[in-house]
């Protein structure tokens, strides 16, 4: 490939140069030759190498070149290239310069090269330029460049399907910007819910939809969407039509900018359907906690009760998490209960505790649970609260052993499961009852010996029946 690059045609010429380089020396001459290039090659008019000057340490294979001739050198494909140079050099034509490679045991190796006349055209001089670390530049550049161009066709699949996804999803969805709810994207079925036509909605502000009456809530949402990760649907009104739709609303950064991702559902339907469902509302209204699982032990759906008895807010904060967050220790009572489920198809009033929050000792309850159908199918869940009964029964000797020798009474009366849960418990009250003989009945210093806190001490002792809350019976 010619190029102009460096060539000494078109540039301005020195205006001293008799001056400045007539009585210029062979050891001069000789470095301005070994400066101007990383290999220097002196030719005779045949283009036999007449001497070289190099560094060893950076071409190693270049050694023994006096004698040779240059396009022995050189590869095949380059071999045109010396032939041309050395014949233009021949009818002193300006030379540019040419790339070659020159075959060593290391590898090709390729060098930039221009060739002048010295000596009245005796000799010619090849001034050569290393051209390895351009080539792995652009070896890098060119890597970097398929990468490039690989991710950007992975981008554009990734892209198609999920515009397909999002165009035929049968959910109303709609992309907004947060700070004014102006509508970024929609599919067909927002497109359909909210009375718009096809396309029509981009650009639009999703609070021109609702009601004035409901947007507040649709504000509200916007702020709890932004702040938490599990903010619970809206419910607001159409400005069209007066139609009610749940809002569901969920925060997301993107190119510096705050978006929310809204998911839309009808109400008319559901509303419409309830009157025509008892059991549904009897179910929602049972003092004892309801739950409906899939076969992964996941919620499905909750009554009220349930959603209490685990102290959660909504419905939707529970919904699609496991029961083990809540109900008996992880991964043991509930595979208890499951296999009880398979062998005898129910399970009938077993003892487990359900957690809420931080609670790791949990609400003591009675369980039930069914399956419909065979693998697969869905769990029934019945929790009764049997914690608070009990405690609120005065203590006698009936409530609780208080010696070894009436637990030993219990074998073959109580499961060997309940006698350990009773000796633990009998362990823990007498535990309490002498620490606070030791202290006097000073319960922050009783406490402090158990190693317990203060507030984990009251509730133990409300729970043997040891003492009340401070306020309690007052």
């Amino acid at each position: 490939m010619l190029t102009r690059k460096h060539s000494i045609e078109g540039k301005h010429p020195f205006g001293k140069a008799a001056e400045l380089f007539d009585a210029l020396d062979a050891d001069a001459a000789m470095k301005l030759a070994m400066v101007a290039g990383d290999v220097t090659l002196v030719l005779d008019e045949t283009g036999l190498i007449v001497d070289t000057a190099f560094d060893p340490s950076e071409f190693p294979g270049f050694e023994g070149w006096e004698g040779t001739n240059w396009i022995d050198t050189v590869t095949v494909e380059s071999r045109p290239k010396v032939m041309e140079m050395l014949a233009a050099a021949r009818r002193g034509e300006v030379q540019h310069w040419r790339q070659v490679n020159h075959s060593t045991r290391d590898g090709d190796v390729p060098i930039r090269y221009a060739v002048l006349n010295v000596n009245g055209g005796s000799h010619r001089i090849a001034i050569g330029r290393d051209l390895r670390e351009a080539s792995k530049m652009q070896q890098r550049l060119l890597q970097v460049q398929q990468s490039l161009e690989r991710d950007y066709v992975r981008m554009r699949q990734l892209d198609a399907r999920y515009r397909m996804m999002f165009e035929n999803s049968g959910e109303a969805v709609v992309i907004v910007e947060s700070a004014n709810l102006k509508i970024k994207e929609a599919n067909a079925a927002a497109h359909a819910l909210l009375g718009a036509r096809a396309g029509s909605l981009p650009g639009k502000k999703l609070s021109g939809f609702v009601d004035k009456a409901s947007r507040g809530e649709l504000q509200s949402a916007v702020g709890a969407a932004l702040v938490s990760d599990r903010a619970p649907p809206v419910t607001v009104t159409l400005a069209k039509g007066g139609a009610a739709m749940s809002a569901a609303l969920s925060g997301f950064t993107q190119d510096r900018g705050q978006f929310l991702f809204v998911r839309l559902t009808a109400l008319g339907d559901q509303a419409a359907a309830a009157p025509d469902n008892p059991a549904l509302e009897l179910i929602d209204q049972m003092p004892d906690g309801f739950v409906i699982a899939n076969s992964n032990l996941e919620v499905v759906s909750a009554n009220t009760a349930f959603i209490e008895l685990v102290q959660a807010p909504n419905l939707d904060t529970v919904r699609g998490k496991s029961l083990s967050n809540w109900i008996g220790r992880p991964g043991i009572d509930l595979d208890l209960i499951e296999g009880q489920i398979d062998q005898y198809g129910a399970a009938r009033n077993v003892s487990t505790v359900v957690r809420a929050g931080d609670d790791l000792e949990g609400e003591p309850v009675e369980l039930s649970a069914v399956r419909s159908g065979a693998q697969g199918g869905l769990f029934a869940f019945v929790l009764r609260p049997i914690g608070r009964r009990l405690r609120d029964l005065p203590p006698g000797s009936q409530d609780m052993p208080r010696s070894v020798e009436q637990l030993t009474d219990l074998v073959g009366r109580m499961p060997l499961k309940e006698i350990v849960r009773e000796s633990t418990d009998l362990i823990e009250r007498l535990c309490i009852e002498a620490a606070l003989q030791y202290t006097s009945d000073n319960r922050a210093s009783a406490a402090e010996i158990l190693g317990l806190s203060r507030q984990s001490l009251y509730s133990k002792l409300h729970r043997h029946g040891l003492g009340n809350l401070p306020g309690e019976g007052e």
